[in-house]
């Protein structure tokens, strides 16, 4: 008789790619340990980290904080910090924290299982850079519905606000036979939609042994059977080619929905930040998508208070937002970050001048989110079911176009198509009622 296995409490903070990570330290302790909710009976408790602002790194140091009662209560438990913030820290972390046992880097979830028996006699710290991936393929739970598949690792933009080069490397591709096969295993257990994630998914292939651009990956996979959604995350915008553009008009499975970061609508700002792109460019690459695609739902991402950021380059900023008509965006106040070239600029703006700018934009795009969710009301969309909303009660889905809907129907609609008349529409969500199966 097997022995029971141990139990593994995961916490993740930051962006997709976090989330596709811990679900590969989930399979790759598998063997050894099953995850739980409570951490209370954890043997384990891993963390994995986001570097992009110092808010998170807050957040990370205040968790680990209150894990020193959890550690006492259970003296064999393992605490360990992975990802971003592990990368960046490495051997200051675990001299700040005397009851963290192990960090490990973003490279380290394929040498977690050794990783963690080292840290049952010593503590550990493995925060190596290793170029290339280790030939682990994502194995899928019968019932997926959604799931991510990592393409490439790493950036070679270098944008003077982003630690990602320094803590997640130089970019690496996978080869496109290795995704297939794993979204062939995706579709095999029952899964509808998949999202392509990558820090720049736009210079995918840049460096494999056969030539091949994202595009063609798009091509390959849309012509997988059964594939109903295919999405990607992230793309740089200096990167986004024509034919990744007409792409939206032409390949079924993929959603009519692009995240493209802007970050500044003030070219002055955009040069200091080493984006690659104008003003005039990014609008332009805008236009274009709405011509191939237009029902095609826009977000972005946006970054108030820059180094030398003035009023004239923050109006600029509005002004872009209004010209594009994003349906959504992520906004936040400029961090400095460790080894990155903006946190040595000259004039930093204050703190209260960034509160005041990022106010005055979350209002905007405010407006323009529930603008977009107005327009949506009267009319029948294609819903991909989820499980039940997050106040219990009703089923909830994404359009193909992202905006989360919540609408009364039968448990049996979950994992599967339904078209949905939006019939109301609030901030961050649309309500809607059943019509019938897609």
């Amino acid at each position: 008789m097997a022995a029971p296995k141990k139990k593994l409490y995961l916490r993740t903070f930051g962006c997709q790619m976090n989330v596709a990570d811990s679900q590969l330290m989930a399979q790759v302790l598998a063997p050894e340990y099953e995850l739980t909710p409570d951490p209370e009976e954890a043997d384990l408790y891993l963390i994995n980290t986001c570097a992009i602002r110092k808010k998170s790194e807050h957040k990370v140091l205040s968790l680990l904080g209150s894990l020193r009662a959890l550690k006492r209560r259970r003296p064999h438990l393992i605490v360990g910090v992975g990802g971003c913030v592990a990368q960046q820290e490495g051997e200051r972390l675990l001299a700040a924290v005397p009851h963290l046992d192990l960090v490990f880097g973003t490279h380290g979830v394929w040498r977690l299982p050794e990783l963690v028996r080292q840290a049952r006699g010593r503590r550990t710290v493995d925060v190596d850079l290793r170029e290339g991936y280790a030939p682990l393929r994502r194995e899928w739970p019968a019932g997926v519905i959604q799931g991510y598949v990592t393409i490439m690792q790493g950036c070679d933009n270098f944008c003077t606000f982003c630690v990602v080069p320094y803590v997640r490397g130089r970019e690496v591709s996978r080869p496109p036979a290795e995704i297939e096969a794993e979204v062939r295993d995706f579709l095999a257990a029952g899964g509808k939609e998949i999202t392509l994630l990558g820090q720049n998914v736009n210079s995918y292939g840049r460096g494999l042994p056969e030539p091949v651009t994202f595009r063609q990956l798009l091509d390959r996979l849309a012509a997988l059977p059964g594939l109903a959604r295919l999405r990607f995350a992230t793309s740089h915008p200096k990167d986004l080619s024509e034919d990744l553009i007409a792409a939206f008009g032409e390949l079924p499975p993929l959603c009519e929905h692009l995240h493209l970061p802007a970050q500044s609508g003030s070219d002055r700002i955009l040069t200091a930040m080493n984006r690659g792109y104008t003003r005039k460019e990014y609008l332009e690459k805008v236009a274009r998508l709405r011509r191939a695609c237009p029902g095609i739902a826009l977000s972005t991402d946006l970054i108030v208070g820059f180094p030398g950021e003035t009023e004239a380059d923050f109006e600029a900023t509005l002004e872009l937002v209004r010209e594009a008509g994003f349906e959504a965006a992520f906004s936040f106040k400029y961090s400095p970050r460790p080894r990155t070239r903006a946190a040595d600029f000259p004039d930093q703006v204050p703190e209260e001048v960034k509160s005041d700018r990022l106010a005055r934009l979350q209002a905007l795009l405010g407006d323009l989110t529930l603008a977009a969710h107005r327009w949506l009301v009267g009319r029948v969309g294609e819903v991909l079911v989820e499980g039940e909303s997050k106040r219990g009660g009703e089923l909830s889905g994404r359009l193909r176009t992202n905006q989360v809907v919540n609408f009364a129907g039968p448990r049996h609609l979950v994992g599967k198509l339904a078209q949905v008349e939006i019939t109301e529409a609030y901030a961050h969500s649309l309500k809607g009622r059943w019509v019938r199966e897609a």
